[in-house]
């Protein structure tokens, strides 16, 4: 399994690797001749012992050592023989590097999360043809496709030749959360508030949140998530101080697992007004906590949120603030809490991994 890309620390192909990989290994090593290797970044041991090291650092250090990961050398992103012991190689997501070469006795299975420049209006129609060309290749070098939800099976179908290669539909499993300390390391509200997760971009579509707190003064909003893109959060902070909110507005960045799981039990509702996904892995963590659940309708959110989540069909600031405020109501009225956590656990990385060994096995 190419981990390569949990060189992107606290993203969501971060934990899938790292959560996917761990319960994989966990299920083969009790199967006598199966096992699984892990490529990546080398471990660097000494920076455990670095006083200036970070908790998500160490987090990160400790998630990479126990997979085992295995160091790739420069030129195997570009050519690589693998081990003859091996008899698959999984590259676990479309823009994978590091592929065996066509005619090599090893099986490839790729995994493709989502093809979402088709979805996003910042694409160029030269840029999305590029990324498809891309995606193209890797599923003419592999011998079966994942998908990680029907909705990006049916995008594949759609604009892909699969040349009659098996497609599976795999969903993610849920993170696990570890328990919420009794106030975070970081920001802590002083008020009810909303909550959202994500690399702070377009795609993410926080800002259309802003608004709704104009209409709900006793409200604050808390964004935690790497800032992908500066120029979207002056936006952001920008129409918060055209709305006189600004106060209510709180970019929290990367956080620690142990405060998103606070803001996850603590806060009012969860909002992941996205434009495009793939799964929504925020969501199912969100579950975990019962909370309200308000999405785009878009891409694979109603596939994941199902009938336990609201849905914003638009953004119009006065449509969003009544959806709010009904489903609210609704919410508990309805006593919808246990509903949303029993939808959280059909997502699970134990019943993933065990649909990606049947996978592998088909693969021999």
């Amino acid at each position: 399994m190419d981990c390569d890309l949990m060189k992107h620390k606290n993203s969501g192909l971060y934990y899938y690797c790292l959560n996917l990989g761990l319960h994989i290994k966990r299920i083969l090593d009790t199967e006598r001749g199966a096992g699984i290797s892990f490529y990546g970044d080398p471990i660097d041991l000494n920076a455990f012992d670095d006083p200036c090291a970070t908790i998500n650092q160490r987090n990160w250090l400790r998630d990479k050592k126990k997979l085992g990961l295995q160091p790739v050398k420069w030129y195997q992103k570009f050519y690589r023989k693998p081990n003859n012991d091996h008899i698959v190689w999984h590259a676990p997501f479309q823009s994978g590097r590091v592929l065996p070469n066509p005619g090599e006795f090893v099986k490839v299975l790729l995994t493709i999360h989502d093809l979402n420049p088709l979805h996003e209006h910042i694409f160029t129609d030269e840029q999305r043809a590029a990324s498809l060309s891309h995606t193209q290749s890797l599923i003419d070098k592999s011998d079966a496709l994942v998908c990680i939800s029907e909705f990006s099976k049916q995008d594949v179908l759609r604009h892909l030749d699969v040349k009659h290669k098996p497609i599976h539909v795999i969903h993610n499993g849920s993170n696990p959360l570890i328990i919420p300390p009794v106030k975070p390391i970081g920001y802590q509200p002083s008020r009810p508030f909303l909550f959202t997760l994500g690399y702070v971009n377009r795609k993410k579509n926080f800002k259309v949140l802003i608004p709704l707190l104009k209409s709900q003064p006793n409200l604050e909003l808390v964004i935690a998530g790497k800032i992908d893109e500066p120029d979207y959060l002056h936006d952001i902070e920008a129409l918060a101080v055209s709305l006189g909110v600004r106060d209510r507005v709180h970019v929290a960045g990367q956080i620690p697992d142990s405060d998103k799981a606070w803001y996850l039990k603590n806060c009012l509702a969860f909002m992941f007004p996205s434009l495009a996904e793939g799964f929504g892995l925020p969501v199912t963590e969100a579950m975990t906590f019962g909370k309200p659940l308000f999405l785009s309708n878009r891409t694979s959110l109603p596939e994941i949120g199902g009938d336990v989540a609201f849905y914003f069909e638009d953004f119009d600031p006065v449509y969003m603030n009544t959806l709010f405020t009904e489903s609210m109501i609704k919410y508990k009225k309805d006593n919808m809490a246990e509903k949303i956590i029993q939808r959280g656990m059909d997502f699970s990385w134990e019943k993933s991994a065990k649909q990606y060994i049947e996978v592998y096995k088909t693969l021999r």
